[in-house]
């Protein structure tokens, strides 16, 4: 059973780093593997242009993914279990992280479109873990986990999305 582990921490005393890394070190007790580790911040993933627009078009129409832009949703697509530490920023997540999503939502990768129209996932994993921790309190406005959880189970088809937060760090009436 294999494990992605995608961070996008870029501090490197990141306290959603540490709470990412306690999970892991509990799902290697139970899959008996390490995870795979992407560290995105060195990654170079750039916004989508129209050539790249053209690249995934041509690709799709010929089926042929083997241009090295396509690694990471080729990636994500094959994992059993995907777990992504991202700190919260302005309600969300950073921009490094809307990239990382634009690069894996691939047709005929990541998911499909059924013969009416609709997505049907292509993902192997069974769960998504959204790793994330802030100074204040997140309440119900984490719009990062509300759009990796509707990307995640709607378009990639994974089952099951789980948010593990850590929320008021930084508030000293709550250390």
């Amino acid at each position: 059973m294999s494990t992605l582990f995608i961070n996008a921490c870029i501090r490197p005393q990141s306290r959603t780093l540490k709470l990412a890394k306690e999970l892991l070190v509990k799902l290697e007790k139970e899959t008996g593997a390490p995870a795979e580790v992407l560290n995105l911040e060195k990654e170079n993933i750039t916004p989508l242009t129209v050539e790249q627009l053209h690249k995934r078009d041509n690709a799709l129409e010929n089926g042929d993914f083997s241009d090295p832009y396509f690694r990471y949703a080729k990636q994500f697509a094959e994992a059993d279990i995907i777990v992504m530490a991202v700190p919260y920023w302005d309600l969300s997540f950073p921009a490094l992280v809307k990239l990382y999503f634009e690069a894996t939502s691939v047709c005929g990768i990541t998911f499909r479109y059924t013969p009416e129209g609709y997505p049907q996932g292509l993902c192997k994993a069974k769960k998504f873990y959204y790793v994330t921790t802030s100074g204040g309190f997140i309440g119900d406005l984490d719009f990062g986990f509300q759009y990796a959880k509707a990307l995640t189970t709607k378009l990639y088809g994974i089952p099951e999305t789980e948010c593990i937060r850590k929320e008021g760090l930084d508030i000293v009436a709550a250390k």
